[in-house]
């Protein structure tokens, strides 16, 4: 029998947090240790740990899940950080960052997190050079394997309501039909299928920084499988 891989989530309570716990349930070769700032809801059969810690206290949490992986699904808003660049870096850079350094200080063999389409460290979009700073802060903690996932518009059920993503998500079917070539990279996909993604690329071994766009996250989500 396989060895179970125990991965630690942080940002268990966002699209994709969620949709990896429910995939969760049933699996024999993962089990779940979320890290949460408060109880997070989970579906039923779901059997796995959930340790509440400010964020501050995240490090001694992460070091007490005993896990293998550190899935990082972290990240907020514009408006949930108040339109506030400080803000926004704290959660999507600072916190993400402060998490991948404790995974590799508790002896984490791989850290898998998710940024974003377009991520640049030099784009003048604030949010594309967050992204692209954060993943560059983490390819700095040289960790035996670091996965970048970089997803388009992420369709799946969310607690917030965001306008302007409601009208993506409705056009993303037909608009994807035109993303081909050097711009598949930009279609929308499921937060399921990233889900999947998290739980294939548990399963390499080899050392490395790796990143993955579109295509390459549907081929690490039939992984999953």
């Amino acid at each position: 029998m396989s060895k179970v891989t125990r991965i630690a989530l942080v940002g268990a309570s966002g699209l994709i947090g969620q949709s990896l716990i429910r995939l969760a349930v049933g699996r024999t070769d993962i089990r779940l240790v979320a890290i949460a700032r408060r109880e997070i809801p989970l579906p039923p059969g779901a059997r796995m740990e959930v340790l509440v810690a400010p964020p501050e206290n995240w490090d001694d949490a992460i070091a007490a899940s005993g896990a293998d992986v550190l899935a990082c699904a972290l990240g907020t808003t514009w408006k949930k950080a108040g339109k506030n660049e400080t803000e926004f870096r704290a959660v999507d850079q600072h916190l993400v960052l402060a998490c991948a350094k404790a995974a590799k200080e508790a002896g984490m063999r791989q850290i898998i997190a998710i940024s974003s389409v377009g991520a640049d460290a030099m784009a003048k979009n604030f949010y594309l050079k967050v992204k692209g700073e954060t993943e560059q802060g983490l390819g700095r903690l040289r960790v035996q394997r670091l996965d970048v996932l970089r997803p388009g518009l992420l369709r799946g059920p969310r607690e917030e309501l965001r306008p302007a993503e409601l009208v993506g998500r409705a056009l993303s079917p037909v608009a994807d039909l035109f993303l081909n070539g050097k711009y598949t990279k930009y279609r929308s996909i499921t937060a399921e299928t990233v889900a999947k993604a998290i739980i294939g690329l548990t399963k390499e071994k080899a050392a490395g920084r790796f990143v993955f766009e579109h295509e390459a996250i549907l081929r690490a989500a039939r992984k999953a499988d």
